[in-house]
């Protein structure tokens, strides 16, 4: 599947999307829907198993909403929900609410990520970044708050008051920064960074199908919890979460042990 918003590409078990609007790889509202439905192919199809997101370009991964659509007169900020005229059900850049995507997306940041784009790096589950690359959140100098994510995730993901500073200043945090926060996985120049997320993308595949999922379904459902809940929770038969449970009664579960007492690499069958 490809869009003239975004191109979509397939490596085997990875599906890799480049946002593809320059010269800013901004999103606007088409642009989410697109982001989405590409999301939802690497979610439905049995045999793609990581996402990898990145920019066109090397010089802006994306300068994140585009104010020029929003600048419109007949802009209307209540069709931002709608499936057919807004962001979608994926929310903004189709990535950001999208909550049941389990299947694990790997940021590959090959520019500037600004606002927006800073929004989308934060709901991609791991994150490289070019070395010449930086995140800003400038949202606080136009008037609104970095709401599609930034807010709610970025205390969590650094020290709180490191986050806030970034909120209220709007300065840049440079990709070396990010690395020794461990905000980013990695930093690779430039023309390397889409090789190296690839390798990387390609590695994580070589995980049970199911198990991939499932970790992100836990992940998800026990961030906020105490830890004698989060592990009451994670015992199959008593968890209530699909895919968890899905997993923990499948061919695969028994498929990993077997693999490795007999010394080869496990045949996953994704059930």
């Amino acid at each position: 599947m490809s869009d003239p918003l975004i191109t979509v590409e397939r490596f085997g078990p990875v599906l890799e999307i480049t946002l593809n609007r320059p010269p800013a790889n901004a999103i606007n509202r088409a642009t989410s829907r697109a982001i989405h439905a590409a999301l939802r192919e690497l979610q439905d199809d049995p045999d793609l198993r990581v996402g990898l997101l990145t920019g066109a370009g090397t010089r802006i991964f994306s300068a994140g909403w585009d104010l020029k659509e929003v600048a419109q007169p007949d802009f209307d900020p209540a069709l931002d929900t709608d499936p057919e005229r807004g962001h979608g059900p994926g929310g903004f850049a189709g990535i950001v609410e999208y909550h049941d995507l389990l299947k694990p997306v790997v940021g590959a940041i090959n520019g500037a990520a600004v606002g927006g784009g800073f929004e989308i790096a934060l709901a991609c589950d791991v994150i490289f970044m070019a070395d010449h690359a930086f995140f800003q959140l400038p949202e606080m100098q136009r008037g609104f708050l970095a709401d599609a994510g930034a807010v709610q995730r970025l205390p969590r993901r650094l020290p709180r008051n490191v986050a806030v500073e970034m909120l209220l200043s709007g300065r840049r945090m440079e990709a070396e920064e990010a690395r020794s926060w461990g905000l980013v996985h990695a930093v690779h120049p430039g023309e390397r960074l889409r090789e190296e997320a690839r390798a990387y993308a390609s590695m994580i595949a070589e995980g049970a199908p199911l198990a991939l999922q499932a970790l992100k379904e836990v992940l998800r459902h026990i961030e906020m919890m105490p830890t004698p809940d989060a592990l009451s929770l994670t015992k199959p038969g008593c968890s209530g979460l699909p895919m968890y449970e899905r997993m923990s009664a499948s061919e695969d579960f028994f498929e990993g042990p077997r693999a490795f007492a007999e010394k080869r690499k496990p045949v996953w069958k994704g059930h």
